[in-house]
């Protein structure tokens, strides 16, 4: 789930970056995006009770640090030597 959000917040801001209402765009897909993991959370605890609940944040939480930092990696543009 966490590859999800995190593939649905890079195309939200692709897309967002390339609209006129960047504000609309970026809104509706974070909302989306949380509703959308609130509600796998919520059917993971109801299901497979808290611990299960506990290794699908700390799942997302690793996630997140690997997310933030590839972004984070700087690549050389063409014209770099």
């Amino acid at each position: 789930m966490s590859v999800v959000f995190f593939a649905g917040l890079a195309f939200g801001m692709q897309r967002a970056l390339q609209a006129e209402y960047t504000i609309k765009i970026l809104a509706l897909s974070a909302v989306v995006r949380i509703a959308a993991f609130l509600g796998i959370g919520w059917v993971v605890v109801t299901q497979a009770g808290p611990w299960a609940f506990a290794g699908y944040g700390i799942a997302f939480f690793i996630c997140r640090r690997a997310a933030t930092t590839c972004a984070a990696i700087s690549f050389p543009s063409g014209d770099a030597k």
